[in-house]
C-alpha cells in the first residue's frame, strides 16, 4: 500500500477520522502526490508527499504514473470540455499540477476531453515572489478549517500555498510553521513580508499598516489594520503575538 499515487480530481477532503461526519483535516489538490498507508471502515488512510499530512479519504481517483510539466497559476482555472471547448462549472485550484497532452490554439488538454486556457498555467519550475498578489487573489474566499482552495481556506494554508507554488516545503499547521521560521522579535513597526503568529493563527503583513489572513470570526480572507487586529485578537481570543518572522 506504499506506492505513490497522484490525485486525478480537482481536490479531495482529508478527514481526521474514517467516519462520515469527521472534521476536515486538510485537502489534496489535483496532481498532488500521496501514498496510501492503510485502510479502515472503507476509508483509505493517506499521507501527502509534500507536507507529510495524513488522514482519511473515502475514494481515490488517481494516476499511478504522472509526470507534471505545468501548474495552475491563478486562483481557479476553468475546465473546458470536448473539442468545442464548452465551459464547465468546474475549476482546477491554484497550485494544481498538470501534464500537457495536447495544444489547440489558446487551450491545452490536461486530461482526455478536458481543457484549460494556456494563460492560466505556468511551467512547473516557475516561481512568483509577489506574495502580496498571491495572497490577495484569495481575498474574500470563505474561511474553511482544513481548506486549501478558492472554495475555502484556513490561515495556515494561505501562508503554505505561497511556498508550495514556489516549489518549497512549508508545514501545514501553524504549530509547525512557527518552529520553522526564525523570529525577528516583536516590534511596534511592521514591514511588508512580516509574518505574525499567534497560538493557532497566522497573518501576513502586506504593507506597513495592513495584514491579510483567513480569519475565522470574519468567515473569509480579509485585509485588516495590523495594530487593530493585534488588539482585537488580544481582546476576543485572549492571545498575544507569539512570534514575528519574515516571508
Amino acid at each position: 500500500m506504499q506506492n505513490s499515487l497522484f490525485l486525478k480530481e480537482p481536490s479531495v477532503n482529508i478527514l481526521e477520522e474514517p467516519i462520515k461526519n469527521s472534521n476536515l483535516s486538510s485537502q489534496l489538490i489535483y496532481g498532488e502526490k500521496f501514498k496510501v498507508i492503510g485502510k479502515k471502515n472503507n476509508y483509505f488512510k493517506i499521507k501527502s508527499s509534500y507536507d507529510k499530512y495524513s488522514g482519511f479519504i473515502k475514494k481515490i481517483d488517481s494516476y499511478k504514473k504522472f509526470n507534471p510539466t505545468h501548474k495552475v497559476g491563478i486562483l481557479k482555472a476553468r475546465i473546458y470540455l470536448g473539442n468545442k471547448k464548452e465551459k464547465s462549472k468546474k475549476f482546477l485550484p491554484f497550485t494544481s499540477k498538470i501534464q500537457i497532452l495536447k495544444r489547440d490554439q489558446n487551450f491545452i488538454m490536461y486530461k482526455k476531453d478536458k481543457w484549460l486556457r494556456s494563460k492560466d498555467i505556468f511551467p512547473i519550475q516557475k516561481k512568483n515572489s509577489d506574495f502580496v498578489k498571491i495572497f490577495k487573489s484569495f481575498l474574500n474566499c470563505k474561511y474553511k478549517w482544513g481548506g486549501k482552495t478558492f472554495e475555502g481556506i484556513d490561515c495556515s494554508a494561505l501562508l503554505q500555498i505561497f511556498y508550495k507554488f514556489n516549489n518549497n516545503f512549508f508545514p501545514r499547521d501553524t504549530i509547525d510553521q512557527v518552529k520553522l521560521k526564525k523570529g525577528v522579535g516583536y516590534k511596534k513597526k511592521f514591514k511588508k513580508g512580516d509574518i505574525i503568529f499567534w497560538k493557532g493563527h497566522v497573518a501576513i503583513c502586506i504593507n506597513t499598516n495592513d495584514l491579510i489572513h483567513a480569519y475565522g470570526p470574519k468567515k473569509r480572507v480579509i485585509i485588516m489594520p495590523i495594530k487593530k487586529t493585534i488588539k482585537l485578537i488580544k481582546e476576543t481570543a485572549k492571545l498575544d503575538v507569539k512570534k514575528v518572522t519574515r516571508i
